[in-house]
């Protein structure tokens, strides 16, 4: 299998599939954070595939100073930032809408029970309502680091900024998060049999 780098080279050489690759490769990714970041699956998918393009544009100047994971998800990251401020919207971090227990069953398997399950998603749904809170910078430092698993270093350069700023910025949104989920209302699941 060929590296991102590999890929990238023939791509700028003319080669389309080695783009379609690329493509393959960090499309769902790009996807999920676009979906955390606007919260809705319809926008996630405009901004994934308008990355892609944008990607695919400026292919020629990518220089390969940073990974090409960086660079892309600094497209998605800013691609984000601006359907924002054009569409004047909070940003929201929640589960997909219209899924139900059965669903949430079947991608975690039979080993949790139904009210663990209910919790997982009442807990989740405490996260989003507290990410919404964080000041942007915070917000997508968590999402990159904590769901995506980028490094300081490639969140530091994607926002181009000092990595102690970047540590800065997930320390104090993380302490938020856990400040606002311990003061919200526990979690408690329906047991069965009980009222």
């Amino acid at each position: 299998m060929r590296t991102d780098e590999e890929l990238v080279a023939l791509s700028i050489g003319g080669d389309r599939d080695s783009f379609d690759q690329l493509v393959q490769r960090w499309e769902r990714q790009i996807f999920a954070l676009a979906y955390r970041t606007l919260g809705r699956e319809d926008d996630a998918r405009d901004v994934c595939q308008e990355t892609f393009l944008r990607a695919y544009r400026a292919l020629p100047g990518f220089k390969g100073e940073a990974k090409f994971s960086s660079w892309i998800y600094r497209i998605a990251v800013n691609l984000c930032r601006d359907w924002m401020r054009k569409q004047r919207r909070s940003p929201v971090v929640q589960v997909p809408e219209g899924m139900d227990l059965a669903d949430l069953a079947a991608e975690r398997g039979p080993v949790e029970s139904i009210e663990t399950l209910v919790a997982r998603r009442q807990l989740s749904n405490k996260v989003a309502v507290a990410m919404r809170t964080l000041p942007d910078e915070q917000r997508t430092a968590i999402l990159l680091k904590e769901f995506h698993g980028l490094t300081f270093q490639e969140i530091a350069e994607m926002q181009g900024c000092p990595l102690s700023t970047v540590k800065t910025r997930l320390y104090q949104g993380l302490t938020v998060l856990r400040r606002q989920l311990a003061e919200s209302p526990r979690v408690v699941p329906m047991v069965a049999g009980r009222a």
